[in-house]
């Protein structure tokens, strides 16, 4: 890294301290239920006339259904698992309303599109339902300031059915009736024929975004495959997380004062250096977290302190590599150059087979399992970040202004281990 290159990252990273300060100060910390307390649902799976037997398939269906509707984004760490061969458990962090919860789970999820028939005054069945919706999302609704609409986008059998409904109905100006859980939602005339695969769900003085956010969540998440029974549900308080949560917090500030003294003594002036970017670290991964959606649990904090250990075998192996070429003779601006450059494949290695780790058990695992190997993957990426960046940008900047090596002490060295020269 040029000398003056190296000042532009300087204020590149201070910067970017400063904006996660910022951050963190600014946005609130989201915990997981075992910290902040929360509700817990234990569901269980009631046949219906089209599903007259629970099986493991419908099961399974079921738990993704569920999953998706109370993990919208996949980082809230609200649990869902399966607790025998037809009941589900739920988890749901800092909940404080039961019953808002319990209308999420409940709702069969059920959209329907009907024509109105003007003869028997009363709506028919279209064929075009939920299982056409791509996706659904939210938007500002037009006619009725600070209030929301529903946007719903078909796949492309759903545009095709869409298309011909509303080709069938334009000439009629016939109304269109929207249907959620067989309750008439809205009912707009059509007056031409409407491509594109769009429709929106409107009312009268629109929806406030806390009642339209759970329907866009469960007509995302798609229909229960069959209906269920609540059939025992609790509070929990946040007495015991609050317990747990200091006891983790004092165990990773001890051990990482103890890893913070070992660099210290051992590798002196790079482990000074060293531990100035695993405060940097410690900054930014916080400030990351709070970026995203993921609440905090005992299982992510975990996941934090373990990614600590990576970021500090980083800079060991960057350090031994320095040492190595210092040994040889090498001026120190070219000893660490040696030192980042041969040890950078190897921190690559080890950090990629950590991430694919992570993503194996985001994509196959649920509830706290997602959430270790999401926090995980954000450690291990700001510790690649402060590890090859910010350790070097410091490096490099006392070199600026030490130039070459007077005392060997500062790099964990003997004169003995130095050659009588260096170059």
């Amino acid at each position: 890294m040029h000398v003056h290159a190296n000042k532009y990252w300087l204020i590149i990273i201070a910067l970017i301290v400063a904006g996660a300060l910022w951050i963190i100060n600014e946005r609130p910390t989201k915990l997981g239920l075992d910290l902040s307390g929360g509700v817990r649902f234990l569901l269980q799976a009631v046949p219906t006339e089209t599903v007259p037997q629970i099986t493991p398939q419908v099961m399974d269906t079921l738990q993704g259904v569920i999953d998706r509707r109370v993990n919208p984004t996949g980082t809230e760490e609200n649990l869902v698992q399966k607790a025998g061969e037809n009941r589900i458990l739920v988890e749901i962090p800092g909940a404080r309303d039961p019953e808002q919860a319990k209308s999420v789970l409940g709702k069969t999820g059920n959209l329907e599109f009907r024509v109105f028939d003007p003869q028997s005054k009363d709506f028919i069945s279209t064929g075009l339902s939920g299982k056409d919706v791509a996706g659904a999302s939210l938007a500002p609704d037009d006619f009725a300031p600070g209030k929301h609409k529903i946007l719903l986008n078909f796949n492309a059998q759903g545009s095709e059915k869409f298309f011909d409904i509303t080709r069938r109905l334009a000439p009629l100006h016939g109304q269109l009736g929207i249907f959620f859980d067989n309750e008439l939602q809205s009912a707009p005339s059509v007056n031409e024929a409407i491509t594109g695969g769009k429709a929106s769900i409107t009312r009268q003085g629109g929806f406030p975004k806390e009642e339209a956010q759970p329907v866009v969540d469960i007509l995302n998440a798609g229909a229960l495959p069959v209906d269920i029974e609540i059939i025992e549900e609790s509070s929990v308080g946040p007495l015991l997380g609050k317990a747990s949560l200091e006891k983790s917090v004092t165990a990773g500030l001890v051990g990482i004062a103890i890893v913070m003294l070992f660099m210290l003594v051992w590798y002196r002036l790079p482990g000074l250096f060293a531990n100035v970017a695993l405060l940097i670290y410690a900054i930014l991964l916080f400030a990351v977290l709070k970026l995203t959606p993921t609440a905090l649990s005992l299982a992510g904090i975990a996941g934090v302190i373990l990614s600590v250990g990576m970021a500090v075998d980083a800079n060991i192996l960057i350090f031994e590599r320095t040492k190595e070429e210092l040994k040889l003779g090498r001026s120190v601006e070219k000893a660490i150059d040696l030192g980042f450059d041969r040890a950078f494949s190897s921190i690559f290695d080890s950090n990629m087979t950590t991430l694919i780790t992570c993503i194996i058990l985001y994509v196959m695992g649920t509830g706290l399992v997602k959430g270790f190997a999401f926090s995980l993957a954000l450690g291990v990426i700001v510790s690649f970040f402060t590890a090859i960046v910010v350790t070097r940008t410091l490096m490099v900047s006392f070199v600026s202004y030490r130039g070459q090596l007077k005392n060997p002490f500062l790099f964990g060295l003997r004169r003995s281990d130095l050659p009588q020269a260096t170059v």
